[in-house]
């Protein structure tokens, strides 16, 4: 059966335990996690140490800072290496197994004026790569694993595929870093999301699933039996975790994706 988590910030209730209460009625299997910047992840430890002794699964955590790994500016990109690093340490010794990031989010967009960026694609791959490969080797000195997120060329215009997230793992040295498959994203970029799915396998390491409008599962024209099939035959074995925007009553909308979700699968 498919292992599902949901984003904490989508769960009713105000500590982690009681949102964990609700998922598991749910049919969701774990919480995903975000991690602010300022270190602000670092210092929720005490409240995730409780949360881990109590019972509630974290295996993945998604990065929710203003910059990022792929920033114009050097001191911006250093601090997002730092941040990925303490979160990365984090989810490890809360028990969980990925951490999340893109390359950036809402930097540039070669789809809007001025259309062209201030950095070449050559230095923008050049910063990636020295950026993951430091990334991938701490992940892999704690056993856990940084996953890289293409998303939509109106949000990030370095990595938006499948194809081009795995062409710089293999780069950087796969030891530590995989690639994240976002279903929404990808209904926007891939020229067939399950084909794309089968050529990523071998590298595939987290899915976020949301519907081609980004509300939940089941509110738009994502065909999930296909995708949950494709899944299931490349063998991917992690979760699937609910990144999105909620259409209807919130709490009866979050409660609604398991059951959905598991008569595709």
């Amino acid at each position: 059966m498919i292992k599902i988590s949901c984003q904490e910030q989508l769960l009713p209730g105000e500590s982690l335990q009681a949102k964990w209460d609700f998922a598991a009625r749910a049919g969701y299997d774990g919480i995903e996690l975000r991690a602010k910047g300022d270190f602000a992840f670092r210092d929720r430890l005490p409240e995730l140490r409780q949360a881990a002794r109590d019972g509630v699964p974290m295996p993945s955590v998604c990065v929710d800072m203003l910059h990022f790994i792929g920033a114009f500016d050097a001191d911006l990109r250093r601090d997002a290496i730092a941040q990925l690093r303490s979160q990365l340490s984090v989810i490890a010794e809360v028990g969980g197994s990925v951490a999340c990031t893109p390359a950036s989010y809402g930097m540039f967009s070669r789809r809007l004026p001025p259309f062209e960026p201030p950095r070449t694609p050559d230095a923008d791959r050049a910063v990636l790569l020295a950026a993951l490969t430091d990334l991938g080797a701490h992940a892999a000195s704690l056993g856990v694993t940084l996953v890289l997120e293409p998303l939509n060329r109106y949000e990030d215009h370095m990595v938006n595929r499948l194809d081009e997230a795995v062409s710089l793992v293999d780069e950087a040295g796969p030891r530590g870093l995989r690639v994240l498959a976002d279903t929404y994203h990808m209904n926007i970029e891939e020229d067939e999301p399950t084909s794309a799915l089968v050529k990523a396998a071998d590298h595939l390491g987290h899915v976020q699933v949301s519907d081609s409008n980004r509300f939940q599962p089941g509110t738009g024209h994502i065909d999930w039996g296909a995708l949950l099939g494709t899944l299931d035959a490349i063998g991917y074995d992690g979760h699937l975790a609910v990144e999105c925007r909620l259409r209807g009553e919130p709490t009866a909308a979050v409660a609604a994706i398991p059951g959905f979700l598991r008569r595709w699968s």
